[in-house]
């Protein structure tokens, strides 16, 4: 069980103390392994769990690097250059369950929480298991609770606990990330919170 003075000594700030008490409750994750790799791994997605909403002021020469399919041209990255809204609506249009590019989805369902979920689908499916609407409140999932709630639900749904325990960063950051973006951060962090909630 967490408490005050381990999440002092993680640098998280105390009012996470609950939302992660009932994150770790709801969905099983109670081994010293499950819940340091948890807090490890959405330290690293949410800046160590301050910063709860995906930022998208990005220059036109980043949105060719991130996303080369969608900006081919200088002139398309320059339209969309430091305007979040239009950047998330161009880059998640039609796609994890967001309408086309004039819907307004792809900034309605963009990344929140502890995981960064993100998507119509992650955030239908979510308030399905939750029993919260994100899909008419997706804000929601920017408060700790639900921030904390959604990263519960989608490590669950992502089977992680058994990586988790076997300490497989590899496999446990592919599945979060995509990729391993970050994993050197995300080990460190990880082992931090081993040696915390183990003393």
């Amino acid at each position: 069980m967490l408490n005050a003075d381990k999440l002092t000594k993680l640098h998280i700030s105390v009012d996470w103390v609950d939302p992660l008490n009932e994150a770790f409750e709801r969905f099983n994750i109670r081994s010293v392994n499950q819940q340091a790799m948890f807090l490890g791994q959405c330290g690293h997605e949410c800046g160590n769990f301050r910063i709860l909403e995906e930022n998208l002021n990005y220059r036109a020469a980043t949105l060719m690097k991130l996303w080369p399919k969608r900006f081919p041209t200088q002139e398309i990255a320059n339209a969309c250059e430091k305007n979040p809204r239009k950047i998330a609506n161009l880059v998640y249009s039609s796609r994890m369950g967001n309408r086309d590019e004039n819907s307004g989805d792809g900034f309605r369902f963009r990344g929140r929480g502890c995981v960064q979920l993100t998507g119509h689908a992650n955030y239908f499916h979510a308030s399905k298991a939750l029993g919260v609407d994100f899909v008419a409140n997706p804000d929601l999932v920017s408060t700790p609770q639900y921030a904390a709630l959604t990263a519960g639900w989608f490590w669950d749904t992502h089977k992680l606990n058994p990586p988790a325990d076997a300490l497989d960063f590899v496999k446990v950051t592919k599945i979060i990330n995509g990729g391993t973006i970050g994993l050197d951060q995300r080990i460190a962090e990880t082992k931090l919170a081993l040696a915390v909630l183990s003393s």
